[in-house]
């Protein structure tokens, strides 16, 4: 299961509204790269057979059974402060990440 934060939330039911297509949903997922090994990445998708949804703020997210590993138990906020740092995951099985925020391992 993956949270998110009432900042991400509401960020995202924002953004959602510019895609255009409610039937596309928050993904979550993760790919090889990155300065780690591995990144994090986020777009607007419709779901697809093998993935898992959850319900977040009132949110619906999408995860792969691949990402779903390594994101288990995740939270995603976001912070719009004075660093402009976007959207930001909270990874409890990251062993290390780099100072990007978008990269793990």
């Amino acid at each position: 299961m993956i949270t998110l934060t009432s900042r991400a939330a509401a960020q995202v039911r924002q953004m959602q509204t510019d895609v255009g297509d409610p039937a596309k949903k928050l993904r979550v997922f993760v790919e090889s790269g990155g300065c780690s090994g591995f990144q994090y990445g986020m777009s607007f998708d419709l779901p697809k057979a093998d993935d898992q949804e959850f319900l977040s703020e009132g949110v619906p997210v999408l995860l792969d059974p691949a990402s779903l590993v390594y994101l288990s138990g995740s939270q995603v906020d976001f912070d719009d402060g004075l660093q402009g740092k976007g959207f930001e995951i909270k990874n409890p099985n990251a062993q290390s990440t780099c100072g990007c925020g978008k990269s793990f391992s």
